[in-house]
């Protein structure tokens, strides 16, 4: 089938001079298979992220760093949260994906509605084209046989009998007839294709009108969704780098003579030092003791 620029549609018109229609079909069917691929991208994209988020997690989990430090080295080390921002990120592009495959589904039922129209219309087309083009056989057929009675009354009309003459004028009588009723009916049959033809021509308009508009929609739609995943990993990247300027503001702030008095006053004993171990000499501490002894009162004096 053909549509010609006579339908006034502009996609038609601004690319060539007639498109057949089927080949409309086909590259509207190209283009949801297009946003089925992006469908399937968002949804495999989704799964890498959601798998290196929880990796990330893991790995935070299982091989921890640093966790002996102390005060404002600790609390840098504590700044965390990139792999939940891949987790959320999938759950973004599992949405994307989502509303993706409501949109191609929602565009193939209605162009699944308009080619169930326009199949029926083009089958009615062709099935009168051809009941047309029997018409006109039999119509030619019923001319031949009338020209050959006529031809046959005029070179017979001096050698024949009577009868036979009245025969060959009845024969041409009935030819006659029967081409009028040939022509009645293949002049119906031509009517009626033509009003079939300007339904189809019509509804073939409506359908390039539609088909257009269906095909504006989803370009826009997928040059939307593409600009906004996108501006979904540049996000991401935002967020990600957000957390890593937390760490990075928390190293400033780190003090290394601050965690090292912590650690000090976390892990003291005491304000005082212990005393010195002097040297004790054993003879000297002996006599000293003896000395002690003998200088000791007796019981009762003083008193």
């Amino acid at each position: 089938m053909l549509v010609s620029s006579v339908c006034g549609n502009k996609w038609l018109t601004d690319l060539t001079s007639t498109v057949g229609y089927d080949s409309i079909i086909q590259h509207l069917n190209d283009g949801r298979k297009n946003c089925k691929e992006f469908e399937d991208f968002l949804k495999e994209r989704a799964t890498i992220e959601e798998k290196y988020g929880k990796e990330l997690i893991n790995l935070t989990k299982k091989k921890p760093c640093g966790q002996t430090e102390l005060n404002t080295l600790k609390r840098a080390l504590e700044v965390d949260g990139v792999g939940q921002s891949h987790i959320q990120l999938a759950q973004t592009l599992r949405e994307e994906a989502r509303k993706m495959e409501d949109f191609r589904e929602k565009q193939k039922r209605h162009q699944k509605k308009l080619e169930l129209v326009m199949d029926a219309i083009h089958k009615n087309r062709n099935l009168q084209y051809k009941k047309t083009v029997e018409a006109k056989r039999l119509y030619e057929q019923r001319c031949r046989d009338k020209d050959e009675a006529e031809q046959a009354v005029h070179r017979n009309a001096n050698l024949v009998t009577q009868k036979q003459q009245e025969k060959l004028f009845v024969k041409l009588a009935q030819s006659k007839s029967a081409l009028e009723d040939s022509d009645r009916q293949y002049q119906l049959n031509v009517g009626a294709l033509e009003k079939i033809r300007e339904e189809w021509q019509n509804e073939h308009t409506k359908a390039c009108e539609f088909l257009e508009t269906q095909e504006y929609e989803r370009i826009n739609y997928f040059r939307n969704a593409l600009w906004l995943h996108l501006n979904q990993l540049s996000q991401e990247c935002v967020q990600s780098d957000e957390r890593y300027e937390e760490t990075r503001r928390s190293l400033e702030m780190c003090s290394i003579e601050k965690d090292i008095e912590f650690f000090v006053n976390f892990r003291k004993t005491g304000s005082m030092p212990p005393a010195p171990v002097i040297y004790e000499n054993y003879y000297n501490t002996q006599r000293n003791t003896t000395s002690t002894r003998n200088q000791a009162p007796a019981p009762g004096i003083g008193r």
